[in-house]
């Protein structure tokens, strides 16, 4: 009681921790960005060597990677970092952007998820004080950051942040956080069944698969999350987003119409801007328009 009491009387410090301690899980999402991909691909691998019938690979040949070991290291030199290597932000800084052994060039992705990290669960605290709301705030700000360079990566958005996420939305609701838990279960429901629809008839017309089931989870996890009084909010954003960075990606790169875009970072920065604005929206449009 003696620290809620503390940082609710002192936000300064509050916000400081806050920081402090996104930087430090920015850098453990760099860990899962990186891994947890190559973790499934290892695992689907496995599975369909045992569909087909052939020999299970060896210890010796098995790739020893989860999201703890190994310890971090550099992907070149394959040495291990030091824990001074490994400051947020600061490492990559006083090492010039390379490695501390090999000097091979260290990518700029690892201390801009930090960053963004950082300053996204500082704004997530300053808008809902210390609080539930700050706590689940954070845990979607998190996910979402996983999910979206995942997703420019390797167009997936995999079940264990998905149904993590949609999980912790329907036990959110129980307090209730952002969302009531029949307004959360309307909103898983609704969010699935709506990219569902929108999949099969786009499937319908054109032949083609317009967006994968991982988009469906995701929308029903934020629908869980949020409410399906936001999942409106949440498709127009992600759509508008969508369009301009698509015409703009499109431009840059001479990129052809049929190169899939993947669309889960869309859905990721709409539902944030939905759970940090979304009431003040949604007033904003039925007072203007209903």
């Amino acid at each position: 009681m003696e620290i809620i009491q503390f940082f609710s009387e002192n936000t300064d410090i509050f916000l400081f921790t806050i920081a402090a301690f996104s930087l430090l899980v920015g850098s453990f999402l760099n860990v899962v960005i990186y891994r947890l991909p190559q973790m499934l691909m290892n695992e689907w691998g496995q599975e369909c060597r045992e569909y087909l019938g052939l020999k299970p690979l060896s210890p010796e040949e098995k790739e020893k990677l989860n999201l703890y070991l190994p310890m971090s290291h550099c992907t070149h030199c394959k040495k291990r970092l030091k824990p001074w290597h490994n400051i947020p932000v600061l490492s990559y800084l006083v090492l010039k952007g390379k490695c501390a052994y090999c000097k091979a060039r260290i990518s700029l992705r690892y201390p801009l998820v930090e960053i963004i990290c950082c300053i996204a669960s500082v704004y997530v605290a300053w808008r809902f004080g210390f609080s539930a709301q700050t706590l689940a705030g954070l845990i979607l700000t998190w996910t979402i950051i996983c999910l979206t360079f995942i997703d420019l990566d390797h167009h997936l958005l995999p079940d264990h942040l998905t149904f993590f996420l949609l999980w912790m939305g329907l036990l959110f609701s129980i307090l209730p956080v952002f969302a009531t838990s029949r307004d959360a279960i309307l909103g898983a429901v609704s969010g699935y069944i709506i990219f569902a629809i929108v999949q099969e008839s786009f499937k319908l017309v054109t032949g083609k698969v317009g967006m994968g089931q991982g988009d469906f989870k995701f929308l029903a996890a934020l629908g869980a999350y949020l409410g399906w009084q936001q999942l409106p909010i949440i498709i127009l954003l992600a759509s508008i987003i969508g369009l301009i960075f698509g015409v703009i990606q499109m431009t840059l790169k001479k990129q052809f119409k049929s190169v899939p875009i993947p669309f889960g970072p869309y859905l990721a920065l709409a539902g944030w801007i939905s759970m940090m604005w979304g009431n003040e929206i949604l007033s904003i449009y039925l007072t203007k328009f209903m």
